[in-house]
């Protein structure tokens, strides 16, 4: 297992002691690869790691070299690391600083990776929800990431869609490195999806997964502030329009036609006095609440709460322009002191 680090003295503690305790009976070696932290991120490690059943390895990570990002390099010199404890190993776990893992939820993706032949296998995470905004936005993160990257799409074989979720991706060593090892995503902003698409693409029906956790991944991440969110969505909702004006117009155009405009005229028919244009608008506003509420039942959210999804579609929308205007700036991927 890998878990890079920097400046996450928050959570490392419960990271770490999630890891090196019991609920896996096979080989289990952990490196923490620490990039260059400026706080206690090291020493709340190893005060986590006594006593434990595991032990910890922790190296430092050399100067960040042009052109890579800084969570990449701090993986690829964690499985250099990696290699050198546990050459003969099958899987490499690349986990993220802020995600626990629950007792045994490490032993069923490793059977799952098994039982399935996977190459890779990753959980999206449970996400912080605490508090108004994240109550209402963090829900609808993982709604529109599954309209971007749908699951059952992502896990077909024989689909060129590939997704992953990076805080918990379980890879086979083998075809990692068939596929170039992480340097051929060395720059990558979303690297999780595109180290699953860089295996996917590796050999034809290779195959891939990606989850929905409940309880078995958690992100300890605070989101409970609007900037938190703000600040997750803007750093790389750009990248992923691929630095477009085109297709951030279009994005923009989109969310409004199909979250906005059906409950602004359902909202003013008193205005516009058309009431098959209002039949329709309630009925479009309805299914998309419909549509939303399985993710709101993840999260243990109510019902009602579905129909605010426009309002959370416009929140969206303008955390994907501030991504631009952050990225024309020069500010754009801006993350733990870097920006990229």
């Amino acid at each position: 297992m890998v878990i890079p680090a920097r400046d996450e003295e928050a959570s490392i503690g419960r990271v770490v002691k999630s890891h090196l305790g019991y609920g896996y009976s096979g080989t289990l070696t952990v490196v923490l690869a620490d990039d260059g932290s400026s706080d206690e991120t090291v020493k709340r490690a190893k005060e986590a790691a006594k006593g434990q059943v595991r032990e910890l390895d922790i190296i430092s990570v050399p100067p960040l070299p042009e052109g890579w990002s800084g969570k990449l390099w701090a993986v690829h010199n964690g499985l250099l690391r990696a290699k050198e404890i546990a050459p003969n190993a099958k899987y490499v776990l690349l986990n993220d600083a802020d995600i626990a893992m629950a007792h045994g939820s490490v032993r069923r993706l490793v059977a799952k990776a098994e039982r399935d032949n996977l190459a890779l296998a990753s959980l999206m995470a449970r996400l912080d929800s605490r508090g108004t905004w994240g109550g209402l936005l963090v829900p609808a993160f993982i709604y529109f990431f599954q309209m971007l990257y749908p699951f059952r799409l992502a896990n077909d074989p024989t689909e060129n869609l590939a997704a992953a979720a990076g805080g918990c991706m379980l890879v086979r060593l083998t075809e990692l490195e068939k596929a170039g090892g992480v340097e051929v995503i060395k720059d990558a902003l979303i690297d999780d999806c595109a180290l699953a698409k860089a295996i996917k693409d590796t050999t034809p029906a290779t195959k891939i997964w990606l989850g929905l956790a409940n309880r078995d991944a958690v992100s300890l991440r605070d989101n409970q502030s609007l900037s938190s969110i703000w600040d997750m969505v803007a750093r790389t909702a750009y990248t992923q329009l691929k630095y477009s004006p085109a297709l951030l117009t279009g994005t923009i155009i989109g969310l409004s036609l199909v979250f906005l405009v059906p409950p602004l005229l359902a909202l003013t028919v008193l205005w516009h006095g058309n009431i098959s244009i209002t039949a329709l608008s309630f009925a479009s506003w309805g299914l998309m609440a419909r549509s939303y509420r399985p993710t709101l039942t993840l999260y243990d959210r109510p019902a009602w709460e579905a129909f605010t999804l426009p309002i959370i579609a416009a929140l969206y929308g303008a955390m994907t322009i501030s991504s631009a205007q952050r990225h024309y700036r020069g500010e754009g991927g801006k993350w733990k002191g870097r920006t990229y």
